[in-house]
């Protein structure tokens, strides 16, 4: 199948840009696919021939898996978005750690592996992958456990399912870590999806940014990736302009990946 291309709906869906005008514009640059939707414009996004990359697996960042005592919701949260996934051929279900409050992280790891175990084997028979979020503790989502590539890593070996994975987010592991081209090289069977933006500020993939999304785009077409990447930055610029030019940049980047693999 390819790399896809997918955008963020929550990061461009706003002002002037109504949701008829955004998917329509996904679909003539090119697009594959647009995730975390709501659900009312899934129909919308069907009727311009893109798919739905991704939506929420369960409802809270913060009182995440990495407590039992969330578990038995989160589970029902899950087990339900996973029919739904499965009805609409959504292919990756977001899943979040929450957040530390003082938990230790090898306790946390513990915890989080028997929460998605719950759920893994329905995923399994559904052909959904189960994704946990690699967020930035540093500055969008304070104490959030999930904040480095090993502990994902560590949740993801301990559950042992090929349902259940990572979302490597690129500008949250920049943040958190740097790094980018040799954590892809290294630990990419781990990873069902990635995010981008820029860094700082996450914005567009341009040269007001330190990542250089080129190299990134080449490095994870050169593990022989076959998923979706999905640009979640927050525009400054003209919308449609700056994700024009994200899926340029990463359409470029993968060709010359392909032909280094």
């Amino acid at each position: 199948m390819g790399i896809r291309q997918a955008l963020a709906w929550w990061c461009f869906a706003r002002g002037e840009m109504t949701p008829e005008r955004l998917v329509r514009a996904a679909a003539e640059i090119g697009y594959d696919a647009i995730e975390l939707v709501e659900p009312q414009y899934w129909p919308l996004v069907r009727d311009h021939g893109l798919g739905i990359s991704a939506i929420g697996g369960h409802r809270s960042l913060i009182e995440g898996l990495n407590r039992r005592e969330y578990h038995a919701g989160i589970v029902r949260e899950l087990e339900e978005n996973i029919r739904v996934a499965e009805k609409w051929s959504i292919p990756v279900l977001i899943c979040f750690s929450g957040n530390r409050a003082g938990l230790d992280d090898a306790a946390g790891v513990e915890a989080t592996v028997a929460g998605l175990r719950r759920a893994a084997r329905q995923a399994e028979d559904a052909g959904v992958t189960l994704a946990l979020e690699l967020l930035n503790s540093k500055v969008d989502h304070p104490d959030y456990q999930a904040d480095h590539t090993a502990w994902g890593v560590a949740v993801v070996e301990g559950v042992a399912s090929p349902a259940v994975k990572l979302l490597y987010d690129i500008y949250h592991m920049q943040i958190m870590e740097g790094d980018i081209i040799r954590t892809i090289q290294d630990h990419h069977a781990h990873f069902a999806h990635y995010h981008t933006a820029g860094n700082p500020g996450r914005h567009e993939l341009d040269d007001t940014q330190e990542l250089a999304y080129a190299a990134i785009f080449r490095a994870i077409a050169a593990t022989g990736y076959q998923g979706v990447i999905c640009h979640e930055f927050i525009p400054v610029g003209e919308a449609v302009a700056g994700l024009r030019a994200a899926h340029q940049l990463c359409e470029q980047g993968i060709s010359e990946g392909f032909r280094q693999n």
